[in-house]
Order: structure tokens, then C-alpha cells, then sequence
């Protein structure tokens, strides 16, 4: 892992920047506030060749006005890489992802953060949504340590006697190659044994599936799923219309049976016949599922 640390109007202009990789820069809150030191800040970064991220902390209010005036203080160099700061109590969940998803359409090309400590991710999330990545606080004396299972980029463990991070990447090359999209090819060059996050939905679905509650899962068995299930799907299709076609049968020759004995005519006959089918058709979608349980 490599480290790095945080910076707001409380650190001074030039900060020593031994032993850091990355330096995250408050730069904006609300629509009102712009940290007066961020440009100097942001020049002692560079200047030691350190990663850069810039925070905005949000207020409640419009997201858009916040995340506009947040962009309209900083001309975008490429690495740079952008974060809300969630940790206003007014500033639900919902908002917090109208802001990442604009953020990300407005800077594409830019990676975007979510950071929020370690109760708000547990307790006040409602979505599983960080964008490009989760920055968790969790002030536990154990550095790359937080107590979640959701995947996380950067762990914040302490704010004495400043905040410090650490990141999971092996070294400063492999950040940086991440911030400029770099690596992207490295990702889709995967490995069958590689683990993959999945959503949280996924393990609130199936809550008896073992393996699935730290919420990653091998490309391996993610491919071998979904497979078989469509294998299901498949086999329950061909058997399910199999059985209506041999009733559609059926019910061709008692029309023509009835119909001829009198009582209810073959138009009525066949009306009655095709509900009783559509009811089937309805418990397909069903039948297809059975094999999940």
C-alpha cells in the first residue's frame, strides 16, 4: 500500500510531503466557500511529483449548483481525480449519488470518489454507490484495515496528527496509471481466478447463497452461474412450451368435440381454452426460477 494525506485550510501552504505518494485537497463547500490555500497546496503536491485529488464537502442544497461551482474552481489537469466529502447529516444518500453521477458525466475522464466514514457507509448508504471508488473513514489504528466487507481505494486511520491514508495500490506508478486511466486495459485483461465485487443487492437476493456475503465473487464463478442458469432458463422454457403445445392439441380436438355435441359454441369453447393457456404463460417466468431455491 502507499500513503498520503489530506489537506484543508488548517494545513499551511507548504506541507512536508516526505514519505507521501498522494495529497488529497479540500478545494470547495456548499456554493459559498473556497479553501483560500488550495492552489499553494496543490503546488507543493505537484511540485514533489505526488498524485493529486480535490474534495468538495457538501452542504445540503442543490447537488448540480454545488458540483458546478465545485468544477468552476479548477482547471482539470489529467490524473487529477475528484471526491465528496459526505459527512453532513442533511446530505441524504439519494443526494449523494445525484452528485457523484453528474460529477462523472461533467469531468469525464476524471476519476470520481466517494469518501464518508465508516457509520455513513454502514448505516446511512442506502445504494452501495461510491462511483469510481470508496474512500472510508475509520480511525481504527489499523492502516488498510476498515471493518466493511464493500470494496475501498483509500483507508483514512487517523487524524493525528493529521489525516492520513493509506491507498491500495502498490506504488505511486500504479495510482497515478489508475487517476489517468491507464490501467484500464490491465483490468479488462482478467484472470479467471481474479475475485470481482458485486452489488449489495445480490447478497440481500439470495441470503443462503454461501460466499456471496463479503460481496466478491471469482470471474470463474460468476461465468459458471451465469451458464448454468441459463441452462435452466432454458430447459424450463423448452419443457413449459412442450406441455402448452401439447394442450393447445388437446383443446383443437375437444373444441371440435363439444362443438358438435352443442351447449357452447367453438368460439366460446376456444376463449375459455386460450385463458386457461395464458394463465400457464403467466407462471413461466416463475417455473424459470425454481432451481434458484
Amino acid at each position: 500500500m502507499i500513503k498520503g494525506i489530506d489537506v484543508s485550510s488548517y494545513q499551511p501552504e507548504r506541507y512536508s510531503t516526505k514519505g507521501l505518494d498522494f495529497v488529497i485537497i479540500k478545494i470547495t463547500e456548499g456554493t459559498s466557500y473556497t479553501n483560500p490555500k488550495w492552489v499553494a497546496q496543490r503546488k507543493t503536491a505537484r511540485d514533489a511529483g505526488l498524485v493529486t485529488g480535490f474534495y468538495h464537502f457538501v452542504r445540503p442544497g442543490s447537488m448540480k449548483k454545488q458540483a458546478d461551482y465545485f468544477l468552476s474552481k479548477i482547471k482539470l489537469a489529467p490524473g487529477d481525480f475528484l471526491v465528496l466529502d459526505w459527512e453532513d447529516p442533511g446530505v441524504s444518500s439519494d443526494a449523494k449519488d445525484e452528485w457523484l453521477r453528474y460529477v462523472q458525466k461533467q469531468a469525464r475522464g476524471h476519476k470520481v470518489l466517494l469518501y464518508c466514514n465508516r457509520d455513513y457507509w454502514l448505516n446511512r448508504d442506502t445504494s452501495s454507490f461510491a462511483a469510481d471508488g470508496l474512500w472510508v473513514a475509520q480511525y481504527n489504528g489499523k492502516p488498510g484495515k476498515p471493518s466493511i466487507e464493500a470494496p475501498w481505494l483509500i483507508h483514512q486511520y487517523t487524524s493525528t496528527p493529521l489525516d492520513t491514508n493509506v491507498a491500495r495500490w502498490p506504488d505511486r506508478a500504479a495510482m497515478r496509471a489508475w487517476a489517468t486511466g491507464k490501467q484500464q486495459q490491465e483490468d479488462d485483461e482478467m484472470k479467471l481466478s481474479d475475485d470481482v465485487p458485486i452489488a449489495k443487492w445480490v447478497a440481500d437476493a439470495f441470503p443462503k447463497q454461501k460466499g456471496l456475503q463479503d460481496r466478491k465473487i471469482s470471474v470463474q464463478t460468476a461465468l459458471g452461474s451465469g451458464y448454468g442458469y441459463a441452462h435452466i432458463a432454458a430447459d424450463n422454457s423448452t419443457r413449459i412450451l412442450a406441455q402448452l403445445g401439447a394442450q393447445a392439441a388437446t383443446i383443437d380436438k375437444l373444441v371440435d368435440a363439444i362443438g358438435q355435441g352443442g351447449g357452447l359454441t367453438a368460439a366460446e369453447i376456444k376463449a375459455a381454452a386460450e385463458a386457461g393457456a395464458q394463465a400457464a404463460l403467466d407462471r413461466l417466468g416463475s417455473a424459470l426460477t425454481t432451481e434458484e431455491d
